[in-house]
């Protein structure tokens, strides 16, 4: 289904479009964790977790962001909303989100709270979100000492293991936003006890201007420093930036009856607590930890009595009743130039605003649903693309001065010891400060690439035009290489993922449009021309030998190899990657599809002969890379093992021999995805293409095994379809038989990484005198620290990969036919054509979320609350990957970019479903 063309959300969208007014001015951009990322490590030793901690977070200003719980900001992070807790038993105000670094998880990084992304509209027109929060005391200690106490072996130790939640002595506090106008927020704050008995609680809607004026290098470009101020007689915090202009802050909205007390209203300044870090004068006499000093410390000058500052709040506190609620509701809002406050809406007139975007919000998502969907199907889907939507955060990071540093005195010299550590010294030229879709805002609160290639499918949805923006925007001069690299992550931008944004702009491309007609071909065009050369750095920086035969390293598969294949290998001997050589001939299948595209001859649109010239050199890279992988390296084969009917990653030795590693792994399954259909119609449409590809066909077409097979077409009487495969319909099935064996691959719940059968046969290698490396089916988290050992893919469900493979099934079907079928399961006796076994794989994926006969979801696993409990049921995660034989969610918990794409499959299985019913009547 294309895109929404009606309804509100869908008219703000076109005048964010049009510039007629910026609607995603304000949003969900807010990080829930700033502190222990690279960008904020000025340390002199890389220790970043160590650097700046969670328990430093309350009291040091960040150069890079800030962070909050369930918070909002605009979109240059300069005016920030967020929720700050306390139950009165804490040790600290719960102001952000809580987790176990990388060093204090037994597998790695991980949120310890319990939050869920319940609804949002693409402008964040509204949006709600759920925390639940304990009334007994945080657990933190306990949380840090059992998970350093466990060991990789052991499963994680997670926040409902410490029983904080049990006899229902929690609150949930729900907060929605809701915009009045593009400048107008509406804020909703409800706090229900869920508990039998009464329970104190303070709330702290806070509001801060972000610390953007005690550094040397001020990329906000302002002259004066921002001030919010409440002045006599006025109900009201105005808070004023040179940039942002002049806003309000109600502190008491309602100009009609209620029994709401008036807050307690506090100052205090955005600026780090040098005395208490560092046992040094303040720079400021009022610090950022004020509010805890205050509240929790008891020091009552710690916070501005003359109602000025950068950061205030307003503190409330409750007594609730067990069972019931409080309400609260709160208006952000520009000021017109002369200041003058206008009138004031009421509680019934805020209500009001809320429930019409409730209900846009509602109109807008049954426009684009898919199929008939049910009741469950669409909470799901409605709570992926929450999850999505708050996924997008104010992404800053302007490397060279992160590099040469800023000279404040609490950050080390920048001596050589201090330059021999840093990360990213070639890429000076990269400067963000921008909304980017992030992985997951406080496991990975930054852009990964190859994740954000998967984000935009689900994005392309709702929002093509922010897909489309993203996608040229990690591609312009000031984030990819002068060398055509894209960067790959925070953490290490040089190192190599899987070339997947071209398969992302392809599929942007052809899903952001109402018709064929109506496709964007200015951005195909734009985006094509940038990644020829991130091709071409992958040729000439990844394939030194000439040899066709590519090595990534990382290649995003994590901890799948035997190795780390980013270390250097013993002097004389070298690698060739199944995956590495497979992921740049589905690029090249991709730019050729791109390539033709854009070569014209169809729909109206001249023929241009250089897309056509560039067109047959794809052809040509893809022939030369798929007759390597099937006849080079040394050995008969190349990396494909003819005994086994498998790909491998080869190494080869200084002395000549050559071995594969024969791990049955996604490795040897990516050579699936460079599959690409071509019809001799389209080609009569580009003759200057159509005669190069025929001479491929004549000279080049000879190996071993083909690399192009060709069959009548089921669409042109008189002509031909064309496949460019990497396995040939041999090799294809003999995969596929791996590939749906319930005992290797197929899960009940979708694909799995590695292969079951190393469970019971482990593959061992080791170098020369080293210690011996295994490689064993691992369904859930990881038991080795490659890595960091912070995810797993030697067992567990992926859904990105799953994905792909769906989507070169289908291709495959649509060569082969009807007629061509394989068994599925292997061994069941069950025969099914290549388009059902996608199908096949999509149903089993959905299983992952759908309840099953017994009410339960698999990916919840077996808490008694997210099954039973009406408070927990309905609430979703969506994990970064899941449990191979359970179905379990695993690694990060709210990694909705990638995992987000099973809003396509259950649309897909939906309206398979409708087609069914149809044709049954």
């Amino acid at each position: 289904m294309p895109p929404p063309t009606h309804g509100a959300e869908y008219e703000r969208l076109c005048d964010s479009r049009n510039k007629k007014k910026d609607w995603s001015q304000w949003g969900p951009y807010l990080a829930e964790r700033q502190w222990g990322t690279i960008r904020e490590d000025y340390s002199d030793d890389g220790e970043t977790w160590d650097y700046f901690t969670h328990d430093h977070a309350r009291s040091r200003a960040y150069r890079w962001g800030e962070d909050g719980l369930l918070g909002f900001c605009d979109k240059r992070c300069r005016l920030c909303f967020s929720v700050v807790l306390w139950n009165a038993k804490d040790s600290i105000l719960k102001e952000r989100l809580f987790g176990l670094t990388g060093n204090e998880g037994n597998h790695g990084e991980d949120v310890k709270e319990q939050y869920f992304y319940l609804d949002s509209t693409p402008t964040h027109s509204y949006m709600k979100s759920l925390y639940k929060y304990p009334q007994q005391a945080f657990p933190y200690q306990q949380l840090v000492e059992e998970n350093k106490r466990r060991t990789k072996e052991d499963g994680e130790f997670e926040i409902l293991d410490t029983e904080i939640f049990d006899n229902n002595e929690y609150f949930d506090v729900f907060v929605e936003y809701a915009k009045k106008d593009a400048d107008d927020i509406l804020i909703r704050i409800t706090i229900e006890n869920r508990a039998n008995k009464a329970a104190n609680i303070h709330l702290l809607p806070t509001v801060f201007f972000r610390n953007s004026w005690s550094w040397k290098a001020n990329h906000d470009e302002i002259n004066t420093r921002p001030k919010i101020e409440r002045r006599d007689g006025e109900n009201i915090l105005r808070l004023d930036h040179e940039k942002l202009g002049l806003y309000a802050f109600d502190i008491n909205s309602l100009d009609d009856d209620d029994d709401d007390q008036l807050p307690e209203v506090l100052f205090t300044e955005n600026e780090t607590n040098f005395k208490k870090l560092y046992d040094s004068e303040n720079e400021s006499s009022y610090v950022k930890d004020a509010f805890h000093e205050y509240l929790i410390d008891g020091i009552k000058d710690a916070v501005n009595p003359s109602c000025q500052g950068t950061k205030t709040a307003l503190h409330y506190k409750f007594n609730i009743e067990g069972n019931s609620s409080k309400i609260l509701y709160f208006r952000l809002y520009k000021l017109s130039d002369d200041g003058n406050i206008p009138k004031k809406i009421t509680r019934q007139q805020m209500s009001e605003i809320f429930n019409q975007r409730k209900q846009e919000a509602d109109l807008f998502y049954e426009s684009i649903y898919e199929g008939k969907l049910h009741k469950d199907e669409k909470n799901i889907i409605r709570q992926a693309y929450a999850g999505l939507l708050n996924s997008k955060q104010f992404y800053y990071y302007i490397v060279k001065d992160w590099l040469d540093g800023e000279g404040k005195h609490f950050m080390p010299k920048f001596d050589e010891k201090r330059q021999a550590i840093l990360k990213n010294k070639e890429w000076r030229h990269m400067a963000c400060q921008d909304i980017l879709s992030v992985p997951d805002k406080w496991e990975y609160p930054w852009v990964a690439a190859w994740d954000l290639a998967f984000h935009l499918i689900p994005f392309a949805h709702i929002d093509p035009d922010f897909a489309k923006s993203q996608l040229k925007l990690i591609m312009r001069e000031w984030y990819m290489h002068a060398n055509g690299q894209i960067m790959a992550y925070e953490m290490n931008l040089d190192d190599v993922n899987p070339p997947v944004i071209a398969w992302s702009a392809w599929r942007v491309y052809k899903m952001s449009a109402v018709s064929v007609k109506e496709r964007d071909r200015d951005f195909l065009t734009s985006v094509f021309l940038k990644l020829l050369l991130n091709f071409s750095w992958w040729i000439n920086r990844k394939d030194p030998t000439n040899k066709n035969l590519f090595s990534g390293g990382f290649m995003g598969l994590d901890n799948i190899g035997v190795f780390d294949r980013t270390e250097e290998l013993p002097e004389g001997m070298t690698m060739n990657q199944s995956d590495g050589t497979s992921w740049i001939a589905f690029f090249a299948v991709v730019m050729l599809q791109i390539s033709l595209e854009l070569s014209g001859g169809q729909d109206g649109y001249p023929v241009n002969d250089a897309f056509q010239d560039i067109s047959s050199k794809f052809v040509e890279h893809f022939v030369d890379i798929i007759h390597a992988i099937n006849t080079f390296g040394g050995a008969k084969t190349g990396l494909w093992d003819d005994e086994d009917g498998f790909y491998y990653d080869q190494v080869k030795y200084a002395n000549g021999d050559v071995k594969h590693l024969k791990v049955r792994s996604f490795v040897g399954l990516i050579p699936l995805l460079a599959v690409s259909v071509i019809e001799s119609q389209r080609m009569d449409m580009l003759p200057g293409f159509k005669k190069r590809f025929s001479y491929f066909l004549r000279h080049k077409n000879n190996g071993p095994r083909q690399h192009i097979l060709e069959k009548e077409s089921t669409k042109n009487k008189n002509g031909l379809t064309y496949l460019l495969t990497i396995p040939n319909e041999e090799q294809l099935r003999r995969i596929l038989k791996y590939l749906l064996d319930e005992n290797e691959f197929l899960s009940e719940y979708g694909l799995r990484s590695l292969s079951k059968y190393h469970e019971k046969h482990p593959f061992t290698f080791n170098f020369d005198g080293e210690e011996e490396k295994k490689v064993i089916y691992v369904p859930a988290e990881s038991v080795c620290g490659m890595y960091g050992g912070n995810s797993n893919w030697r067992g567990p469900i992926w859904l990105c990969i799953n994905y792909l493979l769906v989507e070169a099934l289908e291709r495959y079907h649509r060569f082969y036919g009807d007629s061509w079928k394989v068994e599925c399961p292997t061994r069941s006796g069950q025969m099914m054509t290549l388009l059902e076994v996608s199908r096949e794989i999509t149903r089993r994926l959905t299983k992952l979320f759908l309840r099953d006969d017994q009410g339960r979801r698999p990916c919840l696993g077996d808490d008694h609350r997210f099954q039973k409990d009406p408070h927990w049921r309905d609430l979703l995660l969506f994990h970064e990957y899941f449990h191979g034989d359970t179905g379990q969610g695993l690694g990060a918990s709210h990694q909705t970019g990638w995992t987000a794409l099973i809003i396509r499959h259950i649309e897909d299985m939906a309206s398979l479903r409708t087609e069914n019913e149809q044709k049954e009547r």
